[in-house]
């Protein structure tokens, strides 16, 4: 009886999937980039989602902050003070609106499609039957959500040209910038990738009402991290915050104003990437194979 049961189990197929140790890097590498054009495929084909989701809040924000706000100091103190509030401020919000848009991108374009696919569909299982090893699977939707905060923050920059009262005074470190926005979009992508794989549809949701808009107001994207000098405490909490080194970092790279060090902000975001991209793909692989 043991016997047969063993050649039974021996006949089953695999209740995980396989991590495909023998198969050659290049046919890895293939079957990575066709999983990454499939999901840009979607995108291309749904334009108006991704339209929606990083241009409509930078877009309000900037009128609100950048156009209406300057227009009111301007009748209050005179064309002069208005206009250099317009420009301080429009090039204060230009950096934090980098900031907000990837990290908008990155949870929304990774964390919602996974909450649907580990839904009662199940449609994760068609992704992981590909040739490649399920942590690849994982990083593949990271990557997709790190081209499209890229994306999202590359149409910031004619947004914050013309819709503030003012152009924004800009002074762009290139290499700093090129680094940065890579680093700033993976680092939320793998929070995406956390956020679909460790919850539940019903807990994600509950933490995109409670933590988003926290997240986005007191991570230095409406003011720099010096002006909260005042308000030590505020200061202090705010280093919790990656998106406080996210926003600081593109105030260093596209802008003269005071920042945080670089020496800070890269080695905060690199290890913060490192932490959430490990553990999200842990969860995922926990998900997948349960």
């Amino acid at each position: 009886m043991t016997a047969v049961h063993s050649r039974e189990a021996a006949a089953l197929p695999p209740t995980g999937p396989s991590p495909h140790p023998g198969m050659p890097v290049s046919a890895t590498v293939r079957a990575f980039g066709a999983l990454v054009a499939r999901d840009l495929t979607v995108l291309r084909r749904q334009p108006l989602d991704f339209f929606a989701r990083s241009v409509v809040q930078p877009l309000m924000l900037l009128f609100a902050l950048g156009y209406v706000m300057p227009h009111i100091a301007a009748g209050a103190s005179g064309t002069s003070a208005g206009s250099t509030f317009a420009a301080d401020q429009a090039t204060t919000l230009l950096a934090g609106m980098l900031a907000m848009v990837v990290l908008f991108q990155g949870i929304t374009a990774v964390a919602m499609p996974l909450v649907q696919e580990f839904g009662v569909t199940r449609e994760i299982d068609d992704r992981v039957l590909s040739p490649v090893p399920v942590s690849l699977v994982a990083c593949a939707k990271v990557a997709v959500g790190a081209l499209q905060g890229l994306l999202a923050a590359a149409m910031v920059f004619p947004l914050a040209e013309f819709v503030p009262a003012e152009r924004p005074a800009l002074h762009i470190d290139w290499p700093v910038l090129l680094t940065l926005a890579p680093l700033g979009a993976l680092l939320f992508s793998s929070l995406g990738l956390y956020l679909g794989s460790a919850f539940q549809a019903r807990n994600v949701m509950a933490l995109f009402a409670t933590l988003l808009t926290p997240v986005l107001y007191l991570g230095c994207t409406l003011y720099p991290w010096s002006a909260l000098d005042n308000v030590r405490w505020v200061q202090l909490v705010s280093l919790i915050n990656p998106l406080t080194f996210l926003s600081e970092g593109f105030r260093a790279s596209v802008t003269s104003a005071d920042h945080l060090s670089l020496l800070v902000v890269y080695p905060v975001l690199i290890a913060a990437t490192a932490l959430l991209l490990g553990r999200g793909i842990r969860h995922f692989r926990g998900r997948v194979v349960s």
